[in-house]
């Protein structure tokens, strides 16, 4: 029997309401699971033939530690998705790097963009922690200084108001394949909380979403698990990449 680690944090609240599910879905498959913390160094990552990364929610503050953690796994076991992966995906400066339309992004804490309404946040960051929206320019500015200042890439960008109205959408993959998308609520919008956000509807994605999700993973090398495309629409209509969610 295949033995897989199901790969969490130390979940004491018990957030993670799909690891039953999952579990059990592996045990159907005739996979023998077990839920361990990426963290517990009494764990040996080489008794697993295999290790997916499932709710490592509490990296963020920990991202140094947890990508050297991701390669000594890597080195003993099958790591899903692989380190390199994780390595790049959990710092979204990789938008930069993708060749492919994302949401406006202006790095730094000079020279902001006059926009009417906007949104600053970190580039390593989940669950919009630290994250701020606000029509103040001068605040804008002043959260991201403040992020610089603690050695943090800050990410100021436009408040879209369609994600208000059509929402995200996100096209999920499972070994490059497609699989389905959902519609996700925002994050940022008024009374909205992180609950609300964790529920999705099932959609239909359009012809150009699905294209630009192609070029998306097109642009990253190697196994892929799983993988997220979220997408947005700009105010031409046009979509763009809001987040590729590999981790």
């Amino acid at each position: 029997m295949t033995i897989c680690a199901y790969v969490t944090f130390d979940d004491r609240d018990d957030h993670d309401d799909e690891r039953e599910l999952v579990l059990g879905a592996w045990r159907a498959a005739g996979i023998e699971g077990k839920a361990v913390s990426w963290d517990d160094p009494e764990i040996d990552w080489s008794v697993f033939d295999a290790a997916v990364i499932r709710s490592v929610w509490d990296y963020v503050g920990r991202r140094t530690e947890f990508v050297g953690w991701a390669h000594r796994a890597a080195s003993v076991t099958k790591l899903l998705n692989p380190a390199a992966v994780i390595e790049s995906n959990t710092d979204k400066t990789y938008l930069r790097e993708l060749g492919v339309p994302i949401v406006p992004t202006h790095w730094s804490s000079s020279d902001l963009p006059r926009w009417d309404e906007y949104v600053v946040k970190p580039a390593i960051s989940a669950g919009a922690r630290d994250t701020i929206r606000t029509i103040d320019r001068a605040a804008a500015e002043a959260h991201a200084a403040r992020l610089e200042s603690e050695g943090r890439t800050p990410m100021v960008q436009p408040y879209l108001d369609m994600v208000e109205t059509e929402g995200e959408t996100s096209l999920l993959y499972f070994n490059r394949t497609f699989s389905h998308a959902v519609r996700r609520n925002a994050m940022l919008a008024p009374g909205q909380t992180l609950a609300d956000n964790a529920r999705a509807e099932l959609r239909t994605p359009a012809p150009d979403q699905f294209e630009l999700a192609e070029k998306v993973l097109a642009e990253i090398g190697g196994d892929l698990l799983y993988a997220r495309v979220d997408l947005v629409r700009l105010a031409d209509g046009s979509p763009a990449l809001i987040e590729l969610e590999l981790t």
